[in-house]
């Protein structure tokens, strides 16, 4: 048996393009590297990103930009552009304790090359605290005056009995209901 490489003998995919092809080592039962410009499968792009594939297939939910190519029996091939993608959102996400949110939000913000070049480790995204409530206000808002605080303290007296009203009418209406 010879060291050259053989091809690998996968039928044609009917789509038009087919899965990029691998030459099989023999001798040793690995696949070589593929070209720069190859699709990657999913688990080529998961093992790569050392993420299991069903965060992949979470990520397309959440990012609308990830698309991968999709073949017979929705296989999915990644472009290289959407491998340096991943790769960014994996570094944003892990490597910079970016929730998903804030992912969004940079690829909104920065778009989708930025994020990209972060998977390239060409940039790096700004430290980043994200919270899950309005930053407060920087100024506090000026102080009210007094006809405007007459105003809402009259509104509140009427609020006010309203509800003292309505809690008059709550036991009168249990008892016809009950």
């Amino acid at each position: 048996m010879t060291g050259t490489p053989i091809e690998d003998e996968t039928p044609s995919d009917p789509g038009g393009i087919d899965p990029p092809g691998r030459a099989l080592l023999p001798e040793k039962g690995v696949l070589p590297e593929k070209e720069p410009g190859a699709f990657r499968t999913i688990g080529e792009v998961a093992e790569d990103l050392d993420v299991p594939q069903h965060v992949l297939r979470f990520w397309e939910t959440r990012f609308t930009q990830v698309r991968p190519l999709k073949r017979g029996g929705n296989r999915r091939y990644y472009r290289p552009d959407d491998v340096d993608l991943l790769k960014g959102i994996r570094r944003l996400l892990y490597g910079q304790g970016y929730t998903i949110r804030g992912v969004q939000r940079i690829l909104r913000e920065r778009g989708m090359r930025f994020v990209q070049a972060v998977g390239r480790g060409e940039q790096v995204a700004p430290a980043f605290v994200e919270s899950d409530h309005d930053p407060e206000p920087e100024a506090a808002p000026p102080p009210l005056g007094r006809a405007d605080r007459a105003s809402l303290t009259a509104v509140l007296d009427e609020l006010r009995a309203c509800r003292r009203q309505l809690a008059r009418l709550a036991p009168a209406r249990e008892a016809t209901d009950g």
